[in-house]
């Protein structure tokens, strides 16, 4: 029993998302945000688009509010050989960016906004897979 609750603080810690400081956009332009995400090494996510539809990809949504989001880019990803797997699997590792475009209306009102989101995803090692996991992504904007 006390097992898995010894695992637990070392899982939460497997991967964590940087982001911005307060960004200041422009209503009615579209504006890249990066999301810096690290992954501690000898673990993988698989990608947003894996080898295997039984695979669990990673996503990133995005609450509704007052930006748009117009794209989310994720990097392209590594094709790596496991033991566990006969082909090579999609995935990324250590750490990367994800890049979301947002727009809002000429129209919003300007001002502090927050934006809220997440990152979905589930590590692995060379021979275990954790159960899939849902990090928060906040982003504070200022909107002029």
């Amino acid at each position: 029993m006390l097992f898995p609750l010894l695992l637990f603080p070392q899982f939460s810690n497997i991967l964590t998302v940087q982001t911005p400081p307060t960004m200041s956009m422009k209503a009615g332009v579209e504006t890249p945000v990066k999301l810096h995400v690290k992954l501690n090494s000898g673990y993988h996510v698989n990608s947003d688009k894996p080898a295997d539809e039984y695979l669990i990809p990673l996503r990133l949504t995005w609450t509704s509010g007052p930006l748009a989001v117009k794209s989310i880019a994720f990097p392209p990803p590594r094709m790596e050989k496991y033991s566990f797997s006969e082909k090579p699997l999609s995935v990324y590792t250590g750490d990367f960016d994800i890049i979301t475009k947002f727009a809002a209306p000429a129209s919003t009102p300007k001002g502090e906004k927050l934006v809220s989101g997440k990152l979905r995803y589930q590590a692995c090692t060379h021979t275990t897979c954790y159960p899939p996991r849902t990090a928060e992504v906040k982003i504070a904007v200022n909107l002029y």
